[in-house]
């Protein structure tokens, strides 16, 4: 910081990142915790890949072609002159693992969950930023479409257990097919983007060479109403894909489940295949409404060069779904800072105080004192701050005949307490 009261350039977070400050920290824990209980009721055990990975790692599995390797990926050579990308989702680096690893050898089945920092280079705004944190699950190994019908239950059912309302909440379900309707799909696709060159914009036109069904999610209006008139992959599904999507609606409906198919839904990555879901809000996060989706991969652990192995899973955003709990009027309330403040009359007694605190923890209370020589009345404030039910108060004559004063500060009583009995005193007004 200069004279100036100015923070220096180099002493600020860098631009699309920010600091998780104790309320968000919170709340970040609380969608953590939420999600071990839930997922566990799942199957779901944790796992936690490395930061970075090889850059082959994403440029095989997710695709050269897509807009997150082709412009937004972190990438950097290290002194041994490997490429090395900081991973921008979770999916490639749990498969990876799972094959390096043997998780799911001789055709077992795994259930994987991870949360943690992505990174991906791209404009800030509202509920993006370039290190994102993401919460995510994998399944491995399952081919049935009852797999595809719970990975999106689970999804819905953690936004409910976090206070998002299901009436809040749209769920977009399509299907991707597969390599054996997928390819005759993208040249079709191809080739009315080329016919319709003029009407869009210059990247949908470059995608007619690259990756033609991202165009579907061009946010363009013109482009919108083009490919609006596209032929729709629904109509070109294999008869196995068409029978997998159908099961997966059957599964949805028969649960009450409430869907939306969305035709032009394809996601952002090459390994999607078949059944493809979002999860959008009403509120909260305007057009950039979606706050988690997922799908199946039943190809990508083969771009690996490892055996057929079906996988299908979610990502969801933490930013977003904060904003989306938010606009619900969901607030996450950390617990009290202290339980018990330890007051003390004068720095005489800031020994006895010290030792008295460092019991009432021992004994499973959170409890907190002076460490800024305050008078005795600034500690009673510093008390209230912290939301302590209790201020023990520490006082030359109690303390010379082994007592203390313990005041309830929801009720302002004093009571002397003995210092034998004073942990099981608080924890009596504790309740």
């Amino acid at each position: 910081m200069d004279t100036t009261g100015k923070v220096s350039m180099n002493a600020r977070a860098p631009k699309g990142t920010a600091d998780m400050l104790p309320d968000v920290a919170r709340a970040w824990e609380h969608l953590q915790r939420t999600a071990q209980t839930l997922f566990a009721r799942y199957g779901y055990e944790p796992i936690y890949t490395p930061i970075f990975e090889h850059t082959e790692v994403f440029t095989r599995g997710i695709g050269e072609a897509t807009d997150i390797v082709s412009k937004e990926m972190y990438t950097f050579e290290d002194k041994g002159g490997r490429s090395i990308t900081l991973r921008p989702e979770g999916t490639a680096s749990v498969v990876r693992a799972a094959l390096e690893r043997n998780l799911v050898a001789n055709g077992q089945s795994r259930k994987l969950y991870y949360a943690g920092p992505m990174f991906r280079y791209e404009r800030p705004q509202k509920g993006r930023t370039r290190q994102f944190w993401q919460i995510g699950v994998e399944a491995l190994g399952m081919a049935e479409p009852s797999a595809d019908a719970e990975v999106i239950m689970l999804l819905m059912c953690f936004f409910e257990e976090l206070g998002i309302p299901r009436a809040n909440m749209r769920l977009l379900i399509n299907s991707m097919g597969d390599e054996a309707c997928r390819p005759a799909y993208r040249e079709k696709i191809a080739g009315f983007i080329r016919e319709h060159d003029a009407e869009l914009c210059e990247e949908c036109g470059r995608r007619a060479e690259t990756n033609p069904l991202r165009a579907f999610d061009c946010k363009n209006p013109g482009c919108c109403k083009v490919m609006a008139e596209a032929p729709l992959l629904r109509d070109e599904l294999c008869d196995k894909c068409a029978a997998h999507y159908a099961a997966v609606k059957e599964l949805l409906d028969g649960l009450g489940v409430g869907y939306e198919e969305d035709p032009s839904l394809v996601r952002g990555l090459d390994y999607y295949t078949r059944t493809v879901f979002e999860v959008q809000v009403d509120a909260g996060l305007g057009s950039q409404n979606a706050i988690g989706g997922g799908g199946r991969y039943d190809r990508l652990m083969e771009e690996y060069g490892g055996p057929a192995t079906p996988g299908l899973g979610f990502a969801l955003g933490f930013e977003r779904t904060l904003l989306a709990m938010e606009a619900a009027g969901v607030t996450v309330l950390g617990p009290a800072l202290a339980e018990v403040y330890v007051a003390r009359v004068d720095d005489s007694l800031a020994g006895a105080a010290f030792a008295i605190a460092q019991e009432l923890r021992d004994g499973g209370i959170a409890a907190e004192l002076d460490h800024q020589g305050r008078s005795l009345k600034s500690q009673f404030k510093q008390a209230d701050r912290l939301g302590a039910r209790a201020v023990v108060v520490v006082g030359p004559d109690e303390l010379a005949t082994g007592a203390v004063t313990l005041r309830d500060m929801s009720t302002k009583d004093e009571t002397r307490v003995s210092l034998d009995t004073i942990a099981e005193r608080i924890k009596t007004l504790l309740g």
